[in-house]
């Protein structure tokens, strides 16, 4: 807050006494913490100071510059302005082939600012692109099992930040990155049973939702995905996460999802596999999981008559009649559209159905504003039953 301070500790920063220098540097980075943005912006002139010094050869020292730029970054559009044409890029480039642990898993988190900025889409994606920064980053992650887990956490969120900005996902696609994900999914659930590294479920997150992501953006990815293997692999990581980690499973379902939409293969292998019942055991875990699952399930019942009698036949009505009967509107809703379409392509399920006591689930949502149109659709359809002469 006084006039020169920053000037005065610029200059203790480039001394050449390394003990004063980094008494300087913790300085900087206990000032970059602050949140208002005035003290980024009393920080610009230090930005190619901390620029030049990551190349030095003290790894705390490194280390320290660039949790600094991190922390400026975030809270400075003023500060990233500036650091684009100094070449933060390029200088994180060279950075990113560190033999040093505490350096790349510093050089992720400064990385994962610059691509958390509203302006990242247009001015920072495209000159990560066209450095060497992706082929890194994903074999960082892709060996995060066997060492560098921090890194590998922090460059999976990158890689992920990249994804979202709806511009790059094909030059990942070019790199291999799906064919690379899914391996590194296929070799956790391998290791599941024995030694997990610590800290495995905050790699695991960014993965998934970089799979799930890349799916989405990219039309004809399912196709190159057609591996049983990551079914399976799926479905192990979601029974060893679901106590300890619940957020897994969201994720989980978010993939199960994003596969099943469009892909026959999947659906077909969901119920050969035997993985149905796994499956239907999360319809208590939350409103959120119940949710997925049962998007999942009409993805799967979406693809015809074959799918649904196979649903059928594997006792999906039994456990659907108690989740018929929550008081969660989204989930009330979308057991509604599975319900269809079963009823659609398999009439002796509507009939079934009316033998559990479904018509009473039904009824109790008649009044309910959001659900009653639905409601009175299927009440129709399971009363061209055979068996609603009964009731």
């Amino acid at each position: 807050r006084l006039d020169g301070s920053i000037r005065t500790l610029i200059g203790l920063f480039t001394s050449s006494l390394a003990d004063m220098q980094m008494e300087a540097a913790r300085c900087l980075h206990e000032l970059s913490h602050s949140s208002d943005p005035a003290v980024s912006e009393a920080c610009l002139p230090v930005t190619s100071y901390l620029l030049t010094y990551l190349s030095g050869h003290s790894v705390a020292f490194t280390e320290l510059c660039l949790y600094t730029l991190g922390n400026l970054v975030v809270e400075s559009a003023a500060v990233r302005r500036q650091l684009l044409p100094q070449g933060i890029i390029p200088v994180l480039a060279s950075c990113i082939q560190s033999p040093h642990e505490a350096v790349l898993e510093g050089l992720g988190y400064v990385l994962s600012q610059l691509l958390q900025a509203k302006e990242a889409p247009t001015e920072i994606v495209p000159l990560v692109l066209d450095s060497v920064l992706p082929q890194h980053m994903l074999r960082m992650v892709c060996s995060g099992l066997r060492a560098a887990t921090g890194a590998a956490v922090e460059f999976a969120w990158c890689l992920h930040y990249i994804i979202c900005s709806h511009t790059a996902s094909a030059a990942l696609l070019s790199l291999g990155a799906l064919p690379a994900l899914t391996s590194l999914l296929l070799d956790v659930a391998s290791e599941i049973p024995q030694d997990v590294p610590e800290g495995l479920e905050l790699l695991i997150c960014p993965v998934l939702r970089c799979l799930s992501n890349l799916l989405v953006e990219e039309t004809g990815c399912q196709g190159q995905l057609q591996d049983e293997r990551l079914l399976i692999a799926l479905f192990l990581i979601l029974q060893s996460f679901l106590q300890q980690y619940p957020f897994i499973i969201q994720e989980c379902l978010w993939l199960l999802n994003n596969l099943t939409a469009d892909q026959p293969f999947f659906c077909s292998a969901l119920l050969s596999l035997g993985l149905l019942p796994a499956l239907l055991q999360l319809l208590s875990c939350s409103q959120m999981v119940a949710v997925l699952v049962l998007t999942v399930l009409c993805n799967v019942a979406v693809k015809g008559p074959a799918f649904c009698q196979q649903l059928h036949l594997q006792r999906v009505l039994p456990l659907l009649l108690p989740t018929l009967v929550l008081p969660d509107p989204q989930v009330v809703g979308q057991c509604l559209e599975l319900l269809h379409l079963l009823f659609l392509h398999c009439p002796e399920a509507a009939a079934d159905f009316l033998k559990q006591g479904g018509h009473q689930a039904l009824e109790q949502h008649q009044s309910s504003p959001e659900l009653q149109e639905r409601v009175q659709a299927l009440l129709g359809m399971v009363g061209q039953s055979p068996e609603a002469s009964n009731f």
